[in-house]
């Protein structure tokens, strides 16, 4: 992320996949515009997030219509986090 984005709160794509996919493991069906206005992006955005995870092999499902949304299928879990170097001093350098 470049500083003029951390200053603006703006996330990484990265780090935007992860929040979206933290709010599908909820369990529950999410409109693209309540996502997008969690994420803080377009519901554009969103449909290419979702098309990501998809991409990673996430089983992201889309229903159209009333009660419709972006729900992760059953069996899908976040992955375990990996760091490279520079990234694990920088993440435990924040939480001092």
């Amino acid at each position: 992320m470049t500083e003029t984005a951390a200053r603006d709160g703006e996330r990484s794509t990265t780090e935007r996949v992860l929040v979206l996919l933290g709010l599908l493991q909820r369990g529950r069906s999410w409109s693209g515009p309540e996502l997008a206005g969690r994420l803080g992006v377009t519901a554009r955005t969103v449909r290419r997030d979702v098309e990501r995870l998809r991409a990673l092999g996430y089983p992201v499902h889309a229903l159209q219509g009333v009660g419709g949304g972006y729900r992760l299928g059953a069996g899908s879990e976040l992955p375990p986090l990996l760091l490279d170097d520079e990234e694990a001093t920088a993440t435990a350098a924040s939480l001092l």
